[in-house]
């Protein structure tokens, strides 16, 4: 064999750096007393599992607009000097009245430009149709088209690695979403990381991230239970939403530093 036909190992990614909003803080995989772990801890325990010698910092904070991720949280993560970068943002903004998808992809690219550009392997996802578990967020699915079709095409200018978890049928399972219906459950954010893992083509990585689950029973749609989500959720979203508020307010990123990472059990 050729030498220059011997496969090329994958890169060791041992400064990991982890920018976003709630899904990457970790919503929806532990909570505030106890603590977050979500996709993009896991995904930081399956680099170390690799290499323990693995960095990871996540400056994600709940509630931001990928303009907000972009100007507060940038910096820091250059800063950082990361090999391995995460960007995952837009979903708040695609949830507003005057969301611009021309915007939000231009901040994100622009995310992209900067972290490929100091020499980070950067890697995103894009976002299945929520109107699928959320009927009253049906209306959002051509802005999740739009919003996906230009993720792509800025992955594609800065070889950046894409997560499709938008192809993937088993996203709109409801079982990989936390009660609210908006954050990924424990599940969810195991697929996610496996989803990026993949995309990262690291070792032991593969496409059993898009397998469904096993059948079960469809959980009944009755309008109580609807309302009921209505009350608890989708009410106190909309109300932070009319005040000018946000869940992230007052928050600050939980792990701003590259610290070790503590390998989780299950």
């Amino acid at each position: 064999m050729n030498p220059s036909d011997q496969p090329v190992p994958p890169a060791s990614y041992l400064r990991y750096v982890a920018l976003g909003d709630s899904q990457t803080e970790g919503v929806g995989d532990g909570d505030d007393t106890t603590g977050l772990r979500g996709c993009a801890d896991r995904l930081a325990e399956r680099l170390a599992e690799l290499d323990p010698g693995t960095r990871y910092a996540n400056l994600a904070v709940r509630g931001r607009l990928s303009g907000q991720v972009r100007a507060e949280q940038l910096p820091p993560a250059l800063a950082l000097r990361p090999d391995l970068a995460t960007v995952v943002a837009g979903v708040n903004d695609l949830m507003r009245p005057s969301f611009d998808a021309d915007e939000t992809a231009g901040h994100l690219e622009a995310m992209f430009a900067a972290l490929t550009g100091a020499g980070a392997k950067v890697a995103t996802v894009t976002f299945p149709d929520v109107g699928r578990m959320i009927p009253v967020a049906r209306p959002l699915a051509g802005r999740i088209t739009a919003l996906n079709a230009r993720i792509r095409v800025a992955a594609e200018r800065h070889d950046v690695a894409v997560a499709e978890t938008a192809h993937a049928p088993v996203f709109t399972d409801t079982r990989l979403w936390a009660a609210d219906r908006l954050h990924a459950s424990p599940l969810g954010h195991a697929r996610i990381a496996a989803a990026v893992a993949d995309a990262l083509r690291l070792p032991g990585s593969d496409d059993s991230w898009t397998l469904p689950l096993p059948p079960r029973p469809a959980p009944p749609h009755t309008a109580t239970a609807e309302l009921r989500w209505l009350a608890s959720y989708l009410g106190p979203w909309l109300g932070r939403r009319l005040r000018g508020r946000s869940s992230g307010d007052g928050r600050r990123a939980r792990r701003p530093q590259l610290l070790p990472v503590s390998l989780a059990e299950g």
